[in-house]
């Protein structure tokens, strides 16, 4: 599929967006905003329309507003910060739910968790009719598999059944939202984004490998009603127990993204390998069948990893849809840091010239993120600074902001060290014994409903 005129001549975006992830563990919620003190500093968003971006996901997350309840809620920031955004044209793409589960009341594995999150996306839209853009739940399959799969995060079950009902919930829950943001704005957009990646192994664990990349497109399948009994995951969902009418649902009522949100991140590359004494302990895992290490594929994998070019390329040949990098973020030195954001933008570059619709490239974590290194399990006081530095209270630029600055007006700086490649891509990058995994293995495939 060729994008149309009027996409191929529209230039490629470069947008915005605050780390503002509110989990639970337990009791406890885990609250990025409250971690950056953003909601004190709305003249945050002044630094960031000066450089010269127009577009932002930005958060009216539903766990902050119902902090004390329905009953008590709390409009006075959201309030603040559409009315800041407005004022500088920046156009808001509004997250309601971002890897949380919903306010105490409700959970991902909460029969009516759909409707509970439609009812307040439909307060949101009635609050600003104006808004065009949402992000209802942020990554569905990446939320559920560290809320009810590895059980990370509340309601911390872990089992396929749980991680398949959290993920249908979940995307239940957009469907719904959309419908009922409609009802009011029928010009309104889905920006659905997921955390895609690709899983690499040794020829004895490529059945896992096969399972886990094809289980990796689930949300946008749901969504788009592709899954039905001929559906590559069908088997699957009716191995662990998932009533077939649920899914169909699904194909009834079709909620197909306006634009696919990816979020590539060098981690998002996996390598399997059932050798364990290759491998500290705390890699090592299974799968009821096979025992077997999981790294990071670009700490092992000879080949290197396939990066946001090979990413990009597969989401576009699978659904032919506008797509955006909804999420462009190295924790690493600044110069790294420049390196990732360059060859993200690159690679969405190349492949609008090969005839791909990707509208824009988000650089993520404009201020910075806390505590990923446990993922949000525990408070640890570990920042990753972003375009912004806020650890001394007050956001500071960084070198990155000049780049994003550049990018916004189209144009990549000739930085001298831009010209070398990032550690990502150099011999120092493995920590393991090399292991060639070719993108397509030549053994026979086994069926095998693997988690």
């Amino acid at each position: 599929m060729k994008t149309t005129d009027k996409a191929a001549m529209r230039p490629l975006e470069l947008w915005g967006g605050i780390e503002c992830t509110v989990n639970r563990v337990g009791e406890e919620f885990f609250d990025q905003f409250d971690q950056s003190g953003h909601p004190s500093r709305l003249s945050d968003l002044d630094l960031v329309a000066r450089l010269g971006i127009r577009t932002m996901r930005y958060p009216i997350v539903w766990e902050r507003t119902y902090r004390d309840g329905a009953a008590e809620a709390d409009w006075s920031y959201p309030d603040a910060a559409m009315k800041k955004l407005d004022e500088l044209d920046i156009e808001p793409i509004v997250g309601l739910v971002h890897h949380g589960s919903g306010p105490r009341h409700t959970n991902l594995l909460d029969p009516e968790f759909p409707e509970k999150t439609a009812q307040y996306a439909a307060e949101v839209a009635r609050r600003y009719p104006h808004l065009e853009k949402y992000t209802p739940v942020n990554e569905p399959l990446t939320t559920a598999r560290f809320s009810a799969l590895y059980g990370h995060w509340y309601p911390h079950a872990t089992d396929g059944k749980a991680f398949m009902q959290a993920l249908i919930y979940q995307c239940k829950a957009v469907a719904l939202s959309m419908r009922a943001i409609r009802e009011v704005n029928p010009l309104a957009e889905l920006v659905q984004t997921e955390d895609m990646g690709r899983t690499y192994s040794t020829r004895k664990l490529a059945y896992q490998a096969d399972f886990e990349n094809e289980r990796r497109w689930l949300s946008f399948d749901l969504l788009c009603g592709r899954v039905d009994r001929d559906h590559p995951m069908w088997g699957f969902l009716k191995h662990v127990g998932i009533d077939s009418r649920e899914v169909m649902w699904f194909a009834d009522n079709p909620c197909p993204p306006d634009i696919l949100g990816i979020n590539h991140y060098l981690t998002s590359e996996r390598f399997l390998d059932e050798r364990l004494d290759r491998y500290p302990a705390h890699t090592h895992g299974g799968n009821g069948r096979h025992q077997y290490a999981d790294v990071e594929a670009v700490r092992v994998r000879a080949e290197g990893i396939g990066g946001p070019k090979q990413i990009l390329k597969e989401t576009w040949d699978r659904y032919g849809m506008p797509i955006a990098v909804t999420e462009a973020h190295l924790g690493c030195t600044r110069d790294e840091q420049m390196r990732w954001l360059v060859e993200v933008w690159d690679a969405a570059k190349t492949l609008r010239k090969q005839g791909a619709d990707i509208r824009a490239v988000t650089v993520w974590s404009m201020f910075g993120a806390y505590d990923w290194c446990s993922l949000l399990t525990k408070w640890c006081g570990s920042y990753e600074a972003g375009v912004f530095e806020i650890r001394e209270g007050k956001p500071r630029r960084t070198v990155l902001a000049r780049l994003v600055q550049n990018l916004a007006q189209g144009c990549v700086p000739n930085y001298e060290f831009l010209r070398s490649p990032g550690w990502w891509a150099r011999d120092d990058r493995l920590e393991y014994p090399p292991v060639s995994a070719p993108v397509a293995l030549e053994a026979p495939r086994e069926r095998a409903y693997a988690l």
